[in-house]
This record gives C-alpha cells, sequence and structure tokens, in this order.
C-alpha cells in the first residue's frame, strides 16, 4: 500500500502550525479516511458557555441599586414574617385577653358609678332601742348617691348624734339598697343626777336622761362616778349577767372594785358579789343556787367565792 503524499503547506498557515502537522504525519500514518478532529468541549463547559452573559456596555444607574435592595429588604421582611408567626400569633392572643379583661373592668367601673347603681333604698338592722325611722332620715342625704361613693364619712356624721349605737357598718347590696348594720350600747342602769335619772351604759355613755326612774332598769350607786375603777368593775359584773337575774335587779352598788354588790325583786335580796373577777362562773353559781332557793326565802347570796356559795 502506498503512502498517500502530504498536503501541500497552506500558504496562510504559520510555519509553526506546519512544523507540527508533519511531525505528527510522520508518528501516526494518516489516510484520506481518517480526518482530523478538534476535541470536543464537556456538555457542561458548553452550557456554561451558552449560559455566560454577554457583557453590557450600559452604566449601573442609582435607580437599579435601589430597586434591588428594596427586593432585598422584602425578601428579609418575608423572610422574618415566615419565622416568627407563632410568636405574633401567641402576642396577639395575650394582647386580645388583656384588652378584654382591661374593657370588662373599665365597663363594670363605669356602671358602678353610674345612676344605675344609686342608692334608693336604706334599711337599718341590728336596733332594738334605737328608733330605725329617724337613723334613716338623718342618712336621707346619700338617698341617689352611686352606692360606691357612699360618703362613709356623712353616715358616722349622722350615726353620732345617736347616743345608742356603739359601732357599725356599711353594706351595699346592689342595685340600690344600702344596709347600715348597727352594734347598739348595752344600758346597765340609772344614775341619779341633777337633771334626773340618766340611763348610762358599761362605758358610762349616757344614753338618755329622764325625770323619773325608767322601769326595769336598775339605779347603780357609785360614790366615785362613771370614770371611777369601782363603776368599771360594776360594768363588767353586769354585762357577765344572765337575762334571768337582770330581770330582777333593782340595785346595784359599789364603793370600790372589789365590793359590788346587787339586790334582787321586792324581796330586797342581797347578792354580795366581790370584785369582778371569776363574773361568768359566779352568775352561773347565782342562777343554779336562785333557782333552788328563790330570792323571796332568802336575804343574803354570797358568791364572791363561786366554789364556796353561802346562802343565808
Amino acid at each position: 500500500m502506498r503512502r498517500p503524499s502530504p498536503l501541500p503547506p497552506s500558504a496562510e498557515r504559520p510555519p509553526a502550525v506546519v512544523d507540527a502537522e508533519e511531525a505528527i504525519a510522520a508518528v501516526i500514518p494518516l489516510t484520506a479516511a481518517t480526518p482530523i478532529h478538534r476535541p470536543a468541549l464537556l456538555p457542561e463547559t458548553a452550557a456554561a458557555e451558552d449560559e455566560v452573559p454577554a457583557a453590557s456596555d450600559d452604566p449601573v444607574r442609582l435607580r437599579d441599586v435601589w430597586a434591588a435592595a428594596r427586593a432585598r429588604r422584602r425578601a428579609l421582611r418575608a423572610e422574618v414574617r415566615r419565622f416568627t408567626g407563632r410568636q405574633r400569633r401567641r402576642r396577639a392572643l395575650w394582647l386580645g385577653g388583656a384588652a378584654s379583661v382591661v374593657l370588662l373592668v373599665l365597663v363594670t367601673l363605669g356602671a358602678a358609678y353610674s345612676p344605675l347603681f344609686a342608692v334608693e333604698q336604706i334599711r337599718i338592722v341590728g336596733g332594738n332601742e334605737l328608733d330605725a325611722a329617724a337613723v334613716e332620715a338623718a342618712l336621707s342625704d346619700q338617698l341617689g348617691t352611686p352606692l360606691p361613693l357612699v360618703d362613709d364619712s356623712a353616715v358616722k356624721a349622722a350615726l353620732v348624734t345617736f347616743p345608742l349605737v356603739e359601732s357599725y357598718s356599711l353594706e351595699a347590696r346592689p342595685p340600690h339598697e344600702l344596709v347600715v348594720r348597727i352594734v347598739e350600747r348595752t344600758p346597765i342602769g340609772l344614775i341619779k343626777t341633777r337633771a334626773g335619772y340618766t340611763l348610762v351604759d358599761a362605758a358610762g355613755v349616757a344614753l338618755s336622761t329622764t325625770a323619773t326612774p325608767a322601769s326595769g332598769r336598775p339605779v347603780v350607786t357609785v360614790p366615785g362616778g362613771t370614770d371611777s375603777p369601782a363603776f368599771e368593775a360594776i360594768g363588767k359584773v353586769m354585762r357577765s349577767l344572765p337575762a334571768s337575774i337582770l330581770s330582777q335587779l333593782t340595785a346595784v352598788a359599789a364603793s370600790t372594785p372589789d365590793d359590788v354588790t346587787l339586790t334582787l325583786g321586792g324581796a330586797n335580796a342581797e347578792v354580795v358579789w366581790g370584785s369582778a373577777e371569776d363574773s361568768a362562773m359566779k352568775a352561773l353559781v347565782l342562777e343554779t343556787t336562785m333557782a333552788a332557793r328563790p330570792p323571796a326565802s332568802v336575804s343574803v347570796y354570797d358568791v364572791s367565792s363561786p366554789s364556796a356559795v353561802v346562802v343565808r
């Protein structure tokens, strides 16, 4: 087989290319059926070359920069909202609950301090000797006042004028009722004064004065007056006596805290009480002894020592 002669060198090709082709031809026999191909590019390289944008000679404008920055900020905000959605929902629930509570409180306070809850009725509770109608009339200036705005100082000033009132408390009963609970002073007896006979309680507070002794009230005789220790002892003794003995009591006397003496009934039976110590026990012993031996058949009950009662 005859070797084909090499192609004549082209005038356009440079000498270096010609020499390279001759060297290749000397090493690798070429035939007419063996064409020379350039190495093919890899698919990834070809695709990359296709995607490379053509260089633009247009200058970058400030408006484009601002638009890109705005787009970037919008994208960041969208991501933040996406990742904080649960926290924002929880915060919205808390804020909604708090707003509901505040609104409820405001509505309640507004209704409470409005004329919808004004005082229309005053009721007196706990007064036995006290004239309830007179107390209601004294507190009539509170009518029409909203229950939370009832003036406690004005109520106190009105009740001070009633000596029988020892203490009181106010109770609002919506929608329109004001209840005044009164604790009355407990009278213990009558003290003779220049004006007549004054009814006093255990603290020596004058409750009323009459020209003649009121029926059912014992006369208290104490030389030192209501400020003396002897009167204080009488007050403690009188508060410890049961109703069955108080109803029969006609007189009480004491010159010192240790010689309290009681007078019972029409028989004028005398009770030697002594001091105010152990008054509850003495009252129980006296009541039991009087049931066994009535005052009509006794002149003296000596309970100064409750463990050894003497009856004469």
